[in-house]
């Protein structure tokens, strides 16, 4: 077994309980659930440095989450205006299938760019795990702040 390999997995088992956690905690505070996933995600990224990651290396990771969760949220919170829990539920399923693929593309071109710029983004458990749990919750964060603001 790698010798990060035990620090790895209770670094993303402690960001998990953190997530659900606060999750819970806001759950009947919408106004503040965004603001709070931008947090978390910003907690998730500084989780890096006690491995010495630098974030740079984790940009493909985070375009990946940022487009991701944030497009399905913008699914789920349509699908829900329209058509309730079952809409919300749909409209997160067929957005997350949609946002995975647009979503994978980006990725791929970051990844590629920085392979251009001689930056090593070479995968590992964390960085990939991190850079888009991160990415997830910033870009949620920042779509259920818009939503709040805006009444949606």
């Amino acid at each position: 077994m790698r010798p990060k390999f035990i620090p790895s997995v209770i670094n993303i088992v402690a960001l998990c309980i953190v997530i659900v956690g606060v999750s819970v905690f806001f759950i009947d505070k919408a106004t503040w659930m965004g603001p709070a996933m931008i947090i978390i995600g910003i907690i998730c990224l500084l989780s890096l440095k006690f491995f010495k990651i630098k974030l740079r290396t984790t940009l493909p990771d985070i375009f990946f989450g940022v487009l991701d969760n944030g497009s399905l949220a913008i699914f789920a919170i349509f699908g829900a205006r329209f058509a309730g829990v079952a809409g919300a539920i749909i409209g997160g399923i067929a957005g997350n299938a949609v946002t995975d693929g647009i979503a994978g593309l980006f990725e791929g071109y970051a990844a590629e760019k920085l392979r251009l710029q001689n930056v090593s983004e070479k995968r590992t458990m964390l960085k990939s795990a991190v850079g888009k749990m991160a990415g997830c919750l910033l870009g949620a964060g920042v779509i259920l702040t818009i939503a709040s603001f805006i009444k949606f």
